[in-house]
């Protein structure tokens, strides 16, 4: 694997485990400074950020004044230096989600934060995506790049409509494939595991409420493209079926 091809692999994966981040905008009230602030977010099928904000928010005052704003997420290495940490800095563009698509950013952020759920009973939240640009990856002392930007900025794949059948077809006609990945990735034996999500990057498998996330190779924007990929790994991962 090419440096920045293995740089980008390592962005996804940060990117699509974690859903918290530092969340910068131009501040309307503060004379443009930089406002740093904590969110929550959610990845979509392609490489959209959603985040659930309320009106009431001092950043979402900022993103309706000036769309432009940064999300920086890390992953704080555990014990000796931390600035040797993984952090991705996404730059771009913060748009409100229209209502004809809000069951659709709905379901999906739910699905990662159950919890947020019960905001939708409160007045004045609403989901906004970031339309990323540019992304800064720094993986600790001496990987460091600007990625390729192809792949965040693509659209939504087509296969996006065929999402639940297709993993309504590996929970139930392929269930090897999903419990053997969950093995060699995470060194669990769980013969209930399943697939609750896909995107273009990978899927993620529930087991014993908890979600884990497995990578495709690459990035994957058509359905023949995701079938290559799992014959790929129900090949390599033969011996650790159960």
């Amino acid at each position: 694997m090419e440096k920045l091809q293995k740089y980008e692999f390592n962005a996804t994966q940060l990117f699509r485990v974690s859903d918290t981040a530092v969340l910068s905008t131009i501040s309307e009230s503060s004379d443009s400074y930089p406002f740093g602030s904590f969110t929550t977010y959610s990845s979509n099928i392609n490489r959209e950020l959603i985040i659930y904000a309320s009106d009431l928010a001092e950043h979402t005052k900022n993103i309706l004044s000036d769309t432009r704003s940064c999300v920086t997420i890390f992953s704080l290495a555990s014990g000796g230096d931390k600035q040797a940490s993984s952090r991705l800095s996404l730059i771009g563009d913060f748009s409100k989600v229209e209502a004809n698509d809000h069951d659709k950013y709905a379901n999906r952020f739910v699905k990662f934060l159950p919890k947020s759920a019960a905001y939708s009973l409160m007045h004045g939240f609403n989901f906004y995506k970031l339309s990323i640009i540019k992304a800064r990856w720094i993986g600790g002392f001496g990987e460091i790049a600007w990625l390729d930007t192809t792949n965040w900025i693509s659209q939504i794949p087509k296969w996006a409509k065929n999402e639940q059948s297709m993993i309504d077809h590996m929970n139930q006609d392929h269930k090897n494939v999903v419990i053997s990945a969950l093995h060699k990735n995470f060194s669990i034996k769980d013969k209930k595991a399943e697939i609750f999500s896909m995107c273009t990057d990978g899927y993620y498998i529930k087991s014993n409420k908890k979600a884990y996330f497995i990578p495709f190779a690459m990035p994957c924007h058509t359905e023949k493209a995701i079938r290559g990929e799992l014959i790929k790994q129900a090949n390599d991962n033969r011996s650790f079926e159960l």
